[in-house]
């Protein structure tokens, strides 16, 4: 969740942090991961934690069009500019800001992140 604080123009950041033991899912039911281990050193309970800077990709996913197979394919995160850092990337958050998109690069939906066990909050 992010607010803006009047008058200082300053944001609240918080939420809990995805991670390699987060459960991400398409839209549509597809499973959400990292392409490739997340680039961080960074461990919450032994799980690797995904930064922006990593590719996600959708395997399963059963959407169609019209009777035409249209599944997802990757995610983009899109982080708030003053996001929490690791290695000079924003961390990605469940609340953080997300489209899938098709292999055509077609939005398909925002992915649906099951509740993580850790949070953070940044000021």
């Amino acid at each position: 969740m992010s607010t803006r604080t009047k008058g200082t123009g300053s944001y609240v950041l918080s939420g809990n942090l995805v991670n390699g033991g987060s459960v991400i899912s398409c839209p549509h039911g597809g499973r959400v991961v990292p392409a490739s281990a997340p680039s961080s050193g960074v461990r919450i309970d032994g799980h690797q934690v995904p930064t922006a800077a990593d590719v996600f990709i959708v395997s399963g996913c059963r959407h169609t069009v019209d009777g035409v197979s249209h599944p997802c394919a990757t995610v983009r995160w899109t982080p708030h500019r003053d996001s929490v850092l690791i290695d000079g990337s924003p961390v990605l958050l469940e609340s953080t800001s997300a489209l899938c998109f098709s292999a055509a690069l077609v939005p398909q939906g925002p992915p649906v992140v099951a509740a993580s066990a850790r949070g953070v909050s940044s000021r």
